[in-house]
Formats: C-alpha cells, structure tokens, sequence
C-alpha cells in the first residue's frame, strides 16, 4: 500500500485554539501546502491567506483513503487532525495505509494532555478509554474502584452513555467531569456525579471519571475467575475456580488469538479478552441458544469484539485464523476435534482441554501419552447448609490437559 502516495503527507495537529496556537513547524507545512485534508471544522480554522485546496473527509472515510491518496500524489499534502494525531487518530491510520516513512506527524497538545492538566491528574496514573466509533461495552472493563478513567466519546451523548453505564453498574457514586472545547476560547468544565447526571455536553468533549463504587457493589476484575453469577447461562459454564486455573495454563498474551471451542457461556473467552485490551478470541459453539447467549455474556462485560461462531467443530475450525492459543471446553470424544486444534497451533502455540467424563479423560491421556504437557486433576468443595449445620459439598472434579507445541 506504500504506493499510494509518492511523496510524504504531513499530518499536522491543531488544537481547539486554530491557527494561532499552531507551532511555527505546524504553521509553515500548512502554509506551503498544495492540498489540505480534513473535517470540515479543522479546515474551517485555517485562515483564507493559506491557498491550499481544500478537501473535506469523504464518507465513510477508511474505505476512501486509498483513492484520494492516489488523485494527490504529485502534490504536497497536509493532513489536519485533531491534537496528537497519534492518538486514536488519523497519524496511525495514515501510518498503517501508505507506511512510517511516507507520514511526518507534527503533533499539538493532545485532548488526554490537556485534560490531565486542568484535573491534576498524572497521565501515566490515567487509563484512557477511546469510544470514537466503538460501543459504549468497550468501557466495563475499567470500571474499577478508585480508577481515574478519561474517556474519549464521538460526540456530546457520551457523557449521558457513561453515566447510564456506571449507574447500572453500581457505581452511581462516581464523580464525573465533564471538559469541553480544551484548549479554545470557549472552554468549559462540568462536573457531578454518575447517579445524578443530566448536563448537557459540547459535541468536543472529555469525560473524566473517579470510579467510586457503592456499599455492597462487588468488583469485576480482569484477573481470572469471575462469579459466576457474572455470567448467564444455562449451566454449561466452566466454574469460578476451574476458569481461574484454566486461563492460567493458557496464558493470555496481548495481542494474541485464542479459539475458545465448545464455548458454553463463554466464559473462556470472554476473560482471556479481559486480560489485555488487545487480546482477541473466537468462540465456537454448536448451539444456537447458547452462542446467542454469548453475544450478550460478551457485551455485558466489556468485551464486545468477541467474535462468536455458531457451528459444530472441528467442521467449523478451517475457516478461522490461526490461533496462538486453544481451549477445548467440550466435545472431547468427537472425531479428530483434538487433532485438528492441534495442528492448527504454531510452534509455542498452546492447547488445554478440560474433561469430566471417563471417556473424555481417556481422549486426554491418550494425547498425554502421545505429545506430553501436563494433566492436573481439580476438585472444589463447597459449604452448604446441612440442617442446622454446614458441611462440604464436592463438585465433580476436572482434569486438565495443558500442552504447548
């Protein structure tokens, strides 16, 4: 794709403050501009002195880009963006489409920057939550108790989405700033709390959060081992304690793929994406009930992205990518199921399977014996009532097959 574009495109950052904050790099690359790229608003705080042509963002933009890079090839092109462009913004989508070395990013204060700095709030301390373009679901994860969050909306309903959000969650405590226009003339700052929220909001806005969770409300951390009761289903869900040690042998990596097959509840895949914002993962699961059940299981704790197949493996599993890891959650006795995840693995790639029948346990030590890993046996006891007194109760024990290629 380095072919689109025969000479480099300078992207330049402006912030709310237009031309007259720009830097004397920033301004001097617009001024010498042939063309000028950008949503009608940054083009908008370019003065008319400057004679470039003005073009304003086809839509849908991604689709285009490769074609208006190729009309402009021969001329000297600038792109506006807002702020850091490198932040979920143009600079990396550019980067990604004509390469590093045909992009010069000149970059203004960021709306992260700018935010932090009117809050006192240390950036690295921050964790920054981009919604431009994504749902709203995207944001559960990082609802954490005492967790500052800047979240980063598409336009003024964001405020009212994650107010809605952490109300439902248990969090209505939360204190919730809400900064406008930064940078600008007509900067703005407001503030309540999550429960209590109903300001309007300017359409360029930041929505600052302190997480403050109410009496009573249990966190959801992205360790292994939700509740279950975190999850809906129909009673085909690897267990609490099970999960935890399940997802510890697979060993999420950002950025890495995982097949979760025979999927249940999901619950598999749904807490490897939890680990890491990047981690990704494909659930494949034969009923159609369930792998609806998923899709909602998925959404309600803040992985949406988790594709969902609905399908009978191993029949289904050629038309997946590649994956660095795999999760046998069912279907063990199935013909050639094991082997084909297996040779579905990269060299490091690794594979765990849970069973808890005798004829599922016989499939694991026979690919035990042939390829090694390890074979744990789990057992968990629970307290129950008995009469007026509380006693044990075992769960049926699991054995777990781990493996890397």
């Amino acid at each position: 794709m380095s072919a689109v574009a025969s000479s480099p495109v300078v992207v330049v950052g402006i912030g709310a403050d237009g031309w007259d904050g720009l830097a004397p790099t920033s301004r001097a690359e617009v001024e010498r501009a042939e063309v000028l790229l950008g949503s009608d608003r940054q083009l908008g705080l370019v003065p008319a002195s400057v004679t470039a042509e003005r073009v304003a963002w086809p839509s849908p933009m991604i689709e285009a880009l490769p074609r208006v890079f190729e009309e402009f090839a021969d001329r000297a092109v600038v792109v506006l963006a807002s702020g850091d462009p490198m932040l979920s913004g143009i600079g990396t989508t550019l980067t990604r489409l004509l390469g590093a070395g045909r992009v010069r990013v000149l970059p203004a204060p960021s709306s992260v920057s700018l935010a932090c700095a009117r809050l006192g709030w240390a950036v690295e301390d921050t964790q920054v939550v981009s919604l431009v373009g994504r749902p709203i679901e995207l944001l559960h994860p990082h609802v954490q108790p005492g967790r500052r969050l800047l979240v980063l909306g598409s336009d003024g309903g964001t405020p009212a989405q994650v107010a809605r959000l952490l109300a439902g969650r248990g969090y209505g405590d939360s204190v919730m700033t809400v900064l406008g226009g930064l940078g600008g003339p007509d900067e703005e700052v407001r503030t309540g709390t999550a429960a209590s929220w109903s300001q309007p909001a300017p359409p360029l806005v930041v929505t600052a959060v302190e997480c403050r969770a109410e009496r009573g409300t249990m966190p959801l951390p992205t360790t292994p081992g939700l509740p279950d009761g975190a999850y809906e289903s129909d009673g085909q869900l690897t267990k609490s304690e099970v999960r935890a040690v399940t997802l510890s042998r697979l060993a999420a990596v950002p950025g890495q793929l995982l097949w979760d097959v025979g999927a249940g509840a999901g619950s598999i895949g749904i807490e490897w994406m939890r680990a890491h914002p990047t981690c990704r993962a494909v659930a494949v699961e034969a009923s159609a009930d369930r792998a609806e059940r998923i899709v909602r299981n998925a959404a309600r704790l803040g992985v949406p992205y988790l594709r969902v197949v609905h399908g009978r493996a191993p029949e289904v599993l050629a038309r997946l990518p590649q994956p660095d890891a795999v999760f046998i959650g069912g279907g063990l006795t199935t013909p050639v199921l094991v082997e084909s995840c297996w040779d579905a693995l990269p060299v490091g790639g690794r594979l765990v399977a849970n069973a808890v029948t005798v004829e599922s346990e016989a499939v694991l030590g026979a690919w035990h014996a042939k390829v090694g890993g390890e074979l744990v046996r789990v057992g968990v006891q629970r307290a129950e009532p008995i009469g007026g007194f509380t006693g044990w109760r075992p769960a049926m024990p699991v054995t777990i097959w781990s493996v890397a290629r």
